[in-house]
């Protein structure tokens, strides 16, 4: 069983300590490659660093919701520079947050649309971030997206409508250790058997969301964890895990131009 972590922060100052360990036991655990994702220009530079002195690292860059008050066009360009690198796959992770509302929604929404256009300029699938937009991420999509629109809705915990809608529009998946999660994850668990195979991703989010039976004991989320995601979404979709595994590599490779 080969899988692909689709969405972890490896640059998280958590992991300063014992990186070398941490991706030891993730090959340990079949998982072979990751993403590593930028969320300002100062993670996203450490992302692609990463990704430069590991081969199993792949790395996006972008200005995530919480971070773009103070996103400019000129710390786009050095992001645009930045994805000029062999390791770079996409861009993100973008998009609305509305929850907490660290940046002021018309921040969101200006420099949202602006890396929906810049990535489509680039040729790169995009990460996407959504909560609490109330349908405005959405709007946004279809009205300032591009017309062949490709990413993937990370850490997915939407409803039944939106994720019909996710997927009317071509986007893959992401799910995380929240389907793991017996009382918080019970909604997802019910959508999953609903998703096209080949447009599942898995993800740690790490360090982030860890997932049972990981979580009783651990709390910090890493790479190898996601293999419990995987293996609680074939059961839940009653399907061969080594069968789903494979079915997923190719998904992540596909969408992120890796050759599989």
């Amino acid at each position: 069983m080969k899988i692909f972590d689709s969405h972890c922060h490896l640059d998280d100052r958590s992991f300063a300590r014992d990186l070398r360990e941490v991706l030891n036991r993730a090959a340990d655990a079949g998982i072979i490659r990751m993403m590593t994702i930028g969320v300002n220009s100062q993670t996203s530079a450490r992302a692609v660093s990463l990704a430069k002195s590991h081969a199993e690292i792949y790395a996006s860059v972008g200005i995530h919701p919480h971070d773009v008050a103070s996103c400019s066009e000129s710390t786009l360009q050095d992001l645009v520079a930045l994805a000029k690198s062999h390791q770079v796959r996409a861009w993100g992770e973008i998009g609305l947050d509305f929850n907490r509302m660290y940046s002021p929604r018309k921040d969101q929404e200006k420099w949202f649309a602006r890396q929906l256009e810049i990535a489509a300029d680039l040729g790169l699938p995009m990460i996407f971030h959504e909560r609490d937009s109330n349908g405005r991420f959405l709007e946004m999509l279809k009205n300032q997206g591009p017309p062949a629109l490709n990413g993937v809705v990370h850490c997915f915990s939407g409803n039944q409508g939106e994720l019909e809608k996710y997927l009317a529009l071509g986007l893959y998946i992401g799910i995380t250790g929240i389907v793991t999660i017996q009382s918080r994850g019970a909604q997802l668990r019910q959508m999953i058997p609903a998703i096209p195979a080949d447009r599942l991703l898995v993800e740690t989010d790490a360090p982030y969301l860890v997932p049972a039976p990981e979580k009783n004991s651990i709390r910090r989320n890493e790479p190898a964890f996601v293999k419990s995601v995987l293996l609680r979404v074939a059961e839940v979709r009653d399907e061969d895990p080594e069968r789903l595994a494979d079915t997923i590599w190719n998904n992540t490779c596909r969408l992120y131009r890796i050759d599989a």
